[in-house]
């Protein structure tokens, strides 16, 4: 299905997951962020730039992986992205829902 995010149409899941990760920019991800209540800092943007490398290499996302990549701890994680951290971080990094997520 499409949605207007950024002025711009994407397409997306029924739960908001991009499902073309070239239609991803920073505009994108700000709106998703605001939907999801969360302002994007620097530490937000490592966190993202991490998991987009992870992706792009086709290598799985778990929290515990994340939280072991030396770019974040879990706690850390768990302050930056407070509601369903996982999903909410890749969601905003326009990548698909990680197989770990419910």
């Amino acid at each position: 299905m499409d949605k207007l995010l950024a002025g711009k149409t994407v397409s997306v899941t029924e739960e908001g997951f991009m499902t073309e990760f070239s239609q991803w920019d920073r505009s994108i991800a700000d709106a998703i962020a605001a939907e999801n209540d969360v302002t994007l800092s620097a530490r937000h943007w490592e966190v993202i730039d991490y998991i987009q490398t992870e992706y792009k290499n086709d290598a799985p996302l778990s929290i515990r992986k994340i939280g072991k990549s030396g770019v974040v701890d879990i706690k850390e994680f768990y302050q930056l992205f407070p509601v369903a951290p996982l999903k909410t971080a890749t969601k905003i990094a326009g990548i698909p829902k990680p197989v770990s997520c419910i």
